[in-house]
């Protein structure tokens, strides 16, 4: 009896084990994986395409007829970096999903928008203060809006926010409500507000608030409440200035239950480590300018690292500094154009900065987006305009080839990924059809 020569198959590499799995499937498995694997690449691509370059100045499309007035109404949601709300000059409120790069509007308001705030303690709360047409809320991170009562015909400026209640700085003074639909007056009726912060959140709530004019016992017009708001008294602080433009309560430090407290003035920038007892003057002389100072954020969970911005007040003096030691020492992150009207930054531990800035001598307002990593800032930055030893200053760095910034950047091993994805696909497709025609 003859015996059938036995026929071996010849032996796969390891390298097309998947191919060679592929090949074998039937058509709608093979089609089933084939569209998981390019699922797979999609979502490569969007994480990609999300992702800044490190530490460099990312030019954004100017807001929707914004004209040539600066912006100043710009927020991020804290639980998404890639959602943003912006105000522009028409008064409408505008929205992104994709970090800027195009807009929606989600509402058309009368009056211009001049501030806008997600609230991090309660999802979803975004709130909107116009310059006179009293404030908006959304309860859906800004993709509707609905007009509040209670700040009819009030100049809303600025937003503070505790466990259980809400604070806006306005015209007529502070006022304040349980869920940001509803407002009542609270204080200093008599005082315009321009900067409000809550340095205690929970019960008792402890506010601080800063007027734009001179207070009428002297000193700067800097206010607080340890009692959520029912009762005022001056802070006397030891502080420069006529006015206060901004006012930041920080985390709370490893250590103690007081938060730090940053206020910036049309004179300089302070700190106060002590619920404003005393203030220590982080500008001024080797230290950052006196200039003023209308942007302040703290990062995350982090007491000691924040940023701080300033328009410069019709001079050249503007910029964007940041610190990680409580303000010991400054670096400025030379933004393309030194005049910031507007910061926010992104509720992560590598955060990302969206910035509007303004140019007077042409009027031309534009918008940034700059993913922090800690790196020398690259980008078209302007000659640094303070030195000294409190001062670091980045120049612009000298051109780099495009392939070594791809080998340095973050962003290179979802480009490994998606290529392999990739090829594998194209492998898959080529001896799928081969072994059919075979």
């Amino acid at each position: 009896m003859k015996h059938r020569p036995t026929l071996r198959r010849p032996v796969r590499r390891a390298g097309w084990v998947i191919i060679g799995t592929l090949v074998s499937l039937s058509r709608r498995r093979l089609a089933a994986t084939l569209v998981a694997l390019l699922g797979c690449v999609t979502a490569v691509l969007g994480v990609l395409a999300g992702t800044l370059p490190d530490s460099t100045w990312v030019a954004l499309p100017p807001l929707p007829e914004q004209g040539r007035t600066a912006a100043f109404a710009l927020a991020v949601d804290p639980d998404n970096n890639q959602v943003l709300v912006a105000g522009n000059s028409q008064g409408s409120l505008l929205r992104s999903t994709n970090g800027g790069m195009s807009w929606t509007t989600a509402h058309a308001s009368s009056g211009a928008l001049v501030t806008i705030a997600f609230d991090s303690l309660k999802a979803g709360l975004v709130l909107a203060g116009t310059r006179g047409s009293g404030a908006l809320a959304s309860k859906d991170d800004g993709v509707t809006w609905t007009a509040v009562s209670g700040l009819d015909g009030r100049a809303v400026r600025v937003f503070g926010f505790a466990l259980n209640l809400i604070a806006a700085g306005t015209d007529r003074g502070v006022y304040v409500s349980p869920d940001g639909l509803t407002w009542t007056q609270s204080g200093l009726a008599n005082t315009s507000i321009d900067a409000l912060a809550m340095a205690a959140i929970h019960d008792p709530v402890r506010l601080v608030a800063g007027g734009d004019t001179a207070s009428a016992g002297g000193g700067a017009p800097l206010y607080q409440s340890t009692d959520a708001g029912a009762t005022w008294s001056q802070v006397n602080a030891a502080i420069s200035g006529s006015s206060v433009s901004r006012l930041a309560a920080g985390p709370l430090p490893p250590t103690g239950d007081v938060r730090p407290m940053i206020v910036g003035t049309n004179a300089g920038i302070f700190a106060s480590s002590d619920n404003g007892a005393t203030f220590e003057p982080l500008s001024g002389g080797d230290h950052l300018p006196s200039t003023d100072y209308t942007q302040i954020a703290f990062v995350t969970d982090h007491y000691d690292r924040f940023y701080t911005a300033s328009d410069g007040g019709g001079s050249d003096s503007g910029g964007l500094w940041w610190t990680g030691d409580a303000g010991a020492h400054f670096t400025s992150l030379s933004p393309p154009l030194r005049s910031v009207t507007a910061l926010a930054v992104s509720n992560d531990e590598v955060p990302i900065l969206y910035v509007a800035t303004f140019r007077s001598s042409d009027h031309v307002a534009a918008l940034w987006a700059y993913r922090d990593t800690g790196l020398a800032a690259h980008g078209p930055a302007p000659t640094p305009f303070a030195s000294g030893s409190r001062v670091a200053t980045t120049p612009t760095p000298a051109a780099t080839p495009t392939w070594v910034h791809l080998l340095q950047s973050s962003q290179t091993p979802y480009i490994v990924l998606g290529a392999v994805a990739l090829i594998v696909i194209l492998l898959a497709v080529v001896a799928h059809f081969r072994g059919r025609r075979g």
